[in-house]
Parts: structure tokens; sequence; C-alpha cells
């Protein structure tokens, strides 16, 4: 079951690679009313799919469910404001960190056991953050900044989403999280796109429509799937292929590139993460 499972997260991370190009090209619409449709229609559509299927959503108390998905309306925000400020590579290197975060929340929260290698690659991770930054200007007044920052903040708090579904996968199916992590969103982003309604374009509208049914639906269930049968760091891991195939489709939809900065460093990244995977039991 382990290999299908990774099969699955390999197709919900080059799924997951579109996610930048198509924020980049809904211009008309503002952060909080792209994040309000995103988070609305799945839970909505998932929402009424479990009822139909006569699955009680509120069976239990859930705080740890119900704080995972304030987490993860905070991080939509963020990821947003990255994916608009900065290019789609920067922001899907800066993004993909989130492995590195994941692999150390679950040493401390989960009791997986990090090797000393590990242990180094976590600190190289950390050497390829500090030369992906180290050509710009600490100011809030340039733009890749803001965007590099926000990708990085958001990769942190989605760790910790990840780290909490992890732990709860047991006691929900894939549908039920994917429920939960949209369900406080929708009510924190919903009436921002209400008011904002009018000013969308039909073509904006009909990407962002798009974009919630690949990202929202298929890839976050598919990723779930693979997270019940794998560690969360292997699972993590895994995803980083959607910064390849981000890039790709960035340079062939929109002609982006990356400096030079971010290829050595988001390389660093990108190795160091695998190897945290790879050696998960060399002690």
């Amino acid at each position: 079951m382990k290999q299908k499972a990774t099969i699955i997260v390999v197709i919900s991370a080059c799924l997951a690679g579109f996610s930048g190009v198509l924020i980049k090209m809904m211009s008309s619409m503002e952060v909080t009313s792209i994040a309000g449709l995103r988070m609305t229609l799945p839970a909505l559509g998932i929402g009424l799919y479990l009822k139909y299927s006569g699955v009680k959503i509120f069976r239990q108390k859930s705080p740890k469910m119900l704080l995972a998905s304030g987490l993860n309306a905070f991080r939509l925000y963020f990821y947003f404001i990255a994916y608009i400020y900065t290019s789609v590579g920067s922001a899907a290197i800066l993004f993909y960190c989130f492995p590195m975060f994941v692999a150390l929340m679950g040493y401390f929260f989960l009791g997986e056991k990090l090797s000393k290698r590990q242990w180094f690659f976590l600190f190289l991770a950390f050497i390829g953050l500090v030369i992906s930054y180290s050509h710009l200007s600490f100011s809030f007044e340039n733009n890749d900044f803001i965007g590099m920052s926000s990708a990085l903040v958001a990769g942190v708090v989605y760790a910790g989403t990840v780290i909490i579904f992890k732990s709860e996968s047991q006691n929900y199916n894939s549908n039920e999280i994917v429920f939960y992590q949209n369900i406080l969103g929708m009510f924190v982003f919903l009436p921002f796109f209400v008011n904002g309604y009018s000013d969308v374009s039909m073509h904006d509208l009909g990407i962002c429509i798009l974009y919630t049914f690949v990202t929202g639906f298929v890839v976050f269930k598919l990723f779930f799937i693979g997270l019940k049968y794998l560690e969360a760091s292997i699972a993590s891991s895994i995803m980083y292929l959607e910064v390849a195939s981000a890039i790709i489709l960035s340079y062939l939809i929109l002609g982006e590139t990356l400096n030079a900065n971010m290829v050595v460093g988001g390389l660093i990244i990108i190795i160091s993460s695998f190897m945290i995977s790879r050696n998960k039991k060399i002690s």
C-alpha cells in the first residue's frame, strides 16, 4: 500500500504545480476574494457529500481539527500574497521549505526520530534559505522580499497543519480532513468575495473555479489519502515535485526565470529535503 500511496502523492504534487500560474492569471481578483472562493467551494461541496453519505461531520469534539482549519486559513492568505508579489519559482521553492519544518515538528510532537544525518541536512536547508535571501534588500518596500517572506510563513504554518492532520488521520477519512481544512476559512474570507464579486471578470472567475477544483479538491484529496499510509516527513518531501512542476510551467506559460541565488539556494533546499526523507532510518 505504501507504493500506491507514494504514486498518489506524486500525482498530487505534479497537479499542484499549476497553482502559481493560475494565481498569476487572476489579475482582477483580490487575495481575500481568491481565498474566499478557494475555501468555500471545497467546504460546501465536501460538506454536502458527507451529509448525503450519512457521515456525521461533527460527531465528536474536534478542537485540534478546528485549530488546523484556522491555521490553514492564515496559511492560504500568505500563500496567495507570495505568488502575487514574487515569481512563481521563488514562491514555490520557499513554500516548500515546509518539509523541513514538518520533520522538526514530527520530531517534537509525533515522536518521529531524526538521525544525525537528518539534523545535518536540516541545517543545510537553512543555509539554502540564507542563500535564497542573500540578494534581497530587507525592506517591506521590496516586492520580492514581501513575496518570499510570505511563502516562508505559509510553509511554516502549513507544516503545523500537516502535523495536526497526521495525528488525527486515523479518526477521520480524507474527505473529512479536506472539509475541516477549509471550513473556518470559508467563514473568514467568503464575505470578501461577496463584496468584491462585481469587480471580478468572468475570465478570472473561471480560472479561480478551476484553481479551486484542482488544488482545493483533487490535490489535497490525493495528498491526504497518501498521508494516511506514509510518514508525515516522507509524504511532505514527495510534494517537493511541485517545485519542479511550478518552475517548468511558469517558464513555459509566463516566461519567468530564476536568478542565481534562487537556483543555488533552491537546489540546496530541495536536495536537503530529499536526503532528510531518504535517511529516515539511518542512525
